[in-house]
Order: C-alpha cells, then structure tokens, then sequence
C-alpha cells in the first residue's frame, strides 16, 4: 500500500554571498526548527591540529555579540530552544527547535554565534577541558574506541578521523589557530540553513537576507591529503570482552542506487527480525549485540558491522557475522522487504510530525544532492524499492573488500576473502 504522506512545499534561496537557505512550512504544527551546516570538520583540521574544530565549536557558544557565555545560554533557554551541536567529517551542525513564535529570535542568536563569536582568551582552557573530557570518555567506551579504529583503517586520512581530535592535536590548539578555522571555515559559501515548521516563507527569506545577506564569503579549502596511517587490525584491551568491526565500501547518498543499498542492510540490522540479530545473537547467542549501518560522506561511504561479544567467542561471533555478510550478496526475499518498508513508512510519518529531524534533512539534501526532496518523493521511492531490484544491486555490488578491526585481549584470525 503506497505511503500516505501530507503534500507540503519546499522553497529554496540562495543568498547572494552563496549561502542556501531551504524551508519546508506547514501550518499543521506549533513548532519551527532549523539546523545550520557549517563547512568546518574533522577533514579541515591541520593534522597537528586534529580536535581543532571541536574545540572552535564549543568556543562559538562561550560568547558572541554582545552576549557572554552565561548571557548567551540564557537568552536561548528563555527562548524555550532545544539545541544540539555536533562535529562531522565536513560540517559543524548547529540546530535549535522552539515554538514557532520564537524562530526568528533564535535565528538572531544563531547569526552571532556563527559571524560574531567572541573567542575569548578566558574561555581557551575551559573549551579544552571539555574536549579532553570528551576524549577520554571514548576511552571509557570500547565499542566506540573500535569504530574509530574501523573507520581509521577503512578511510583515506583524513576521512577517518574522530572529530573528538587527539589528545596532542587539542593540547596545542592555541587561540590564533581557532581564530584562523574560524575566519577560513565558518563562511557562508559552503553552509546550509535548513528550516521546517510554522513560519511564512517571505518573512523568513527578508529575515534571512538582513541576518547573513552581509556575511563576506572567503575561499573554500580543500581538505588537505596525508600520507595514510598504518593502523593496525587489533587493537589489545584488557577486559573478558571482544569487540569486534568488520567494513566494506558502497554507494554514498548521492549514488542512484543509494536506497538499495540502503535497504539491503536495513534487511542485514533493522529490528528483531534482521539478519545478524537473528542469527549471530538469537539462534546462536554469539554476542549481547550486533548491528550494522550505512555511513556515507559526499563522496564515499561504507557500511560498518559492529559486534560485542565475550573473549571465548568472538572468534566465532566474527566468522558467523562475515558469513552473514557474504550470504546478503546473495540476495534477499520479498518478505524481507515487506517488513523493512513497513518500518520505513512509520519513521516517515513519524519524521513529518518532528520539524527538528525535517530540518536536517532538508539541510542534508542539499547537501549530498544539490537540492531537496519531499518527504512524498521519499516515500514514492520507497514504495518502489522490490527484493528484485534490491538483488541486482547486490549482484552488482556485493559485499566486499572488507576491512577488519578488533578489541579485546587476543587478536582473532581474519576471514579469507575468496
């Protein structure tokens, strides 16, 4: 049964200075949310410098205009908002949700925090002190700690990198470093305004333009290229448990047959039904958990396989879980399907109600895609999905060319790739 989604509009402006603003309104809810890509990531820190523009973005909201850190915050928590704030390989993503009245206010804010920072000298060492914290706490968690091992040992530097940085790329990051990200990398050609909500289109563009319409663009820098790392497969780690990552290459986001591939390892890890849940953990009880997700970047994306499992069976629980791998290239069944696009269609009905998760998307379209798609569009392309065009992507594209990367206290043995 096709996917019953309410019709809305997408509106597109480009400011003169490059920067896209895109906006979804409806009428139909109280709220408005936007986020806000910043072309300043992991990928663009010097690489004696890695941590660089984590430590810029908490620095950007420790000030700016004529707010003080404690001022700023304030302001924004008077205003009702709900923000976030994250580091990327490409992007910082700024995003704020509030009732609609407040949209415009939180957009003035957002226009200090981004044009206006303070970036002060007082604030350098309590920035750099949450990054390090921040650091350390992926120390504290192994399956994290594994996936930065995988995605170190699956990507070309620096596409691999953690945007948490290393502990001597933050310790030497003094305040004309992040002076310099900032004036090279927070520039409105390259950044991304995405909007969804209650709100009048013209009012936001007019609001828009005086907010951002003066912002000088500056030249955009390719992320430098670096000699690769030899990182190595296992990584020692004195616990009872094994955490282990197997990647493999795919299509990214902006590939026609994304959303095949998508699907098919939605049928590999999506719900209690999938593939590796069933197998590796269910009829088997291999390991407490295991999943698998499609990562994409602009150009390249991969699929990461992650399991945890106890010392005496991961060398097991890695073997069943590379097989189950290799047995997806061989095709899925259509009820497979049919489960996976029943869960689709409910987190696209759900995603209509939710105006911060419509921003970012709106926001990531235009990204990867150069311009937006309708939640309408996605669920047509959804309803469209069939095991059999599903198959000859896998036939296409099966899985392989793995990437391994494990931690625990004994180094497991490699599957052969035939």
């Amino acid at each position: 049964m096709p996917t019953t989604l309410q019709q809305r509009t997408i509106h597109t402006h480009v400011l003169s200075n490059q920067m896209v603003l895109v906006g979804e309104p409806t009428d139909s809810v109280q709220s408005a949310a936007f986020t806000l890509l910043i072309p300043s990531g992991s990928s663009t820190d010097s690489v004696d410098r890695q941590g660089l523009s984590s430590m810029l973005c908490d620095m950007v909201l420790r000030g700016a205009g004529a707010r003080d850190s404690r001022a700023l915050i304030n302001d924004l928590e008077v205003l009702g908002v709900e923000r976030g704030e994250s580091v990327g390989v490409s992007q910082t993503s700024f995003s704020a949700a509030s009732l609609a009245d407040n949209l415009a206010e939180a957009l003035t804010i957002y226009a200090d925090i981004v044009r206006r920072p303070q970036l002060s000298a007082s604030q350098l060492e309590f920035a750099r002190q949450v990054c390090v914290q921040e650091l350390r706490s992926v120390e504290d968690e192994p399956a994290q700690k594994l996936m930065n091992f995988l995605r170190q040992r699956s990507y070309p530097e620096p596409w691999g990198r953690s945007s948490c940085g290393t502990q001597q790329g933050i310790s030497e990051c003094a305040l004309s470093d992040i002076q310099q990200q900032w004036s090279a990398h927070y520039r409105p050609n390259g950044t991304i305004l995405g909007v969804a909500g209650n709100f009048e289109w013209s009012q936001l563009v007019e609001h828009v333009e005086s907010l951002f319409g003066d912002w000088p663009t500056s030249s955009e820098q390719s992320s430098l290229q670096y000699k690769e790392e030899d990182v190595p497969v296992h990584h020692s780690h004195d616990s009872n448990q094994c955490h282990l990552g197997i990647g493999f290459p795919t299509v990214p986001y902006r590939h026609e047959d994304y959303l095949q591939a998508w699907a098919a390892v939605g049928v590999l890890s999506s719900g209690m039904s999938s593939r590796l849940f069933t197998e590796v953990r269910e009829r088997r009880g291999l390991c407490y958990t295991v999943t698998a997700s499609l990562q994409t970047q602009l150009d390249r994306a991969r699929v990461f396989c992650y399991a945890g499992t106890s010392s005496e069976r991961a060398q097991e629980t890695l073997d069943v879980t590379y097989a189950e791998l290799i047995r997806l290239g061989e095709g899925i069944e259509q009820q497979e399907l049919d489960r996976l696009q029943a869960q689709i269609k409910s987190g696209l009905i759900m995603q209509q109600e939710s105006t911060s998760a419509r921003s970012g998307s709106l926001a990531r379209d235009w990204y990867h895609l150069g311009r937006t798609r309708t939640l309408d569009e996605v669920g047509r392309l959804v309803d469209g999905l069939s095991s059999d065009s599903i198959n000859q992507f896998l036939a296409n594209n099966p899985p392989g060319n793995f990437t391994f990367a494990t931690l625990g206290p004994q180094p497991l043995e490699q599957p052969i790739e035939v």
